[in-house]
């Protein structure tokens, strides 16, 4: 893809006036980057309602084709169900918008290829709102990630629970876990790239879907991660500890004063010969050492992604949280879908980049 020229602000508009639209919309009207020209949502009272709020010439519409036909929009941000996605991407792109596109980026990855081929042909940003991947916290996980500060990478534990909401139409793993996978998907060099994934739920309430959810996932080199979601727990936590051959670091999301604690502490296993023989035992020591707290920089998450959103247009390359990564997501949601529908057995990702199959369509509300 190639730069373009463009305007020194571009223009968008936001479809979705429900519960994420309005901080979108916040976001663009006070970027230095953007002018948001226009809300639409299937609810026209509530587009107008959102329009007013954030701007005297913000235009309300209720129909999203004759939004798409004005010829002055450089760009529309998506933030509606999933099942609506593909359907209101493939129109956008038809249309000449670039697209920025709420999580998960589709309801399967056979929609999300779909919708990542059509931009990669029309030469237009398609970037996926992996909101998290935008905060302080998360770009400093991978710098120190990136640099070794943690060393090789043998653990990651994710805790996402609290109470409510159940969805009406996904599980507790379609809702919760895309921040999850995202965020790793972002902090590894190689992204995510499992080649197979389980996942166990439960439904104690009997909604008819998994409400709390382990999803373990094998890394490289024998590593692993582990997603923990729950929409029942009274108790709400977001934290994710990452443990490295050096050290070990954990990110606490509600705690201000300290998001990042690093520690220098972890085990260390060497081989000794036994004996004189061939023959190995291992020995192992704990390292005991310093703990600190990077300092991070007080920034929205969606104003950061808002400005990479329109860099990535000017400069005509993908975005931080491109389509590809929408997809690696969705590859690893699937799987978890599978998993779910077989009793937690473990599945693979391969051979299933095309379409997700009956029986983990079901597990998505399962």
């Amino acid at each position: 893809m190639t730069a373009s020229k463009t305007p020194a602000r571009l223009r968008v508009a936001v479809i979705g006036a429900g519960y994420w639209g309005p901080n979108l919309a916040r976001n663009f009207i006070s970027s230095p980057d953007w002018d948001l020209v226009a809300i639409c949502d299937l609810d026209g009272p509530r587009a107008q309602a959102l329009a007013d709020r954030v701007g005297t010439n913000v235009a309300a519409y209720s129909d999203v084709a004759a939004l798409l036909e004005r010829r002055d929009i450089d760009a529309v941000a998506i933030a509606t169900p999933a099942r609506t996605h593909h359907t209101l991407v493939l129109a956008a792109l038809r249309a000449g918008k670039h697209i920025l596109v709420e999580k998960p980026l589709a309801d399967s990855r056979e929609h999300g290829a779909e919708m990542v081929r059509e931009a990669a042909e029309r030469g237009l940003i398609l970037m996926a709102d992996h909101t998290y991947c935008y905060t302080p916290a998360v770009i400093k996980i991978r710098e120190l990630i990136a640099e070794g500060a943690l060393g090789d990478i043998l653990f990651i534990d994710s805790v996402r629970i609290n109470l409510g909401l159940v969805q009406p139409d996904v599980n507790v793993f379609w809702d919760l876990a895309p921040h999850d996978l995202s965020i790793i998907d972002f902090v590894l060099p190689q992204g995510l790239r499992p080649q197979a994934v389980s996942a166990q739920g439960a439904d104690p309430l009997g909604a008819g879907k998994a409400c709390i959810g382990y999803l373990t996932i094998p890394l490289q080199n024998d590593a692993i991660a582990h997603v923990h979601v729950n929409w029942l727990s009274p108790t709400k936590i977001r934290q994710m500890v990452i443990g490295g051959t050096l050290r070990t670091l954990v990110w606490d999301d509600l705690n201000p004063q300290q998001r990042l604690s690093v520690y220098d502490r972890g085990v260390d296993l060497t081989q000794q010969a036994v004996d004189g023989a061939n023959a190995a035992a291992s020995m192992v020591s704990y390292r005991l050492g310093d703990t600190w707290s990077p300092a991070l920089p007080e920034r929205e998450a969606l104003g950061a992604m808002a400005e990479e959103f329109a860099a990535s247009i000017r400069d005509g390359r993908a975005p931080r949280t491109d389509g590809e990564a929408g997809l690696r997501v969705l590859a690893v949601l699937e799987a978890a879908s599978r998993s779910l529908a077989s009793q937690g057995l473990l599945s693979s990702l391969a051979g299933h980049d095309a379409a997700v199959t009956d029986a983990a369509r079901a597990a998505v509300l399962r």
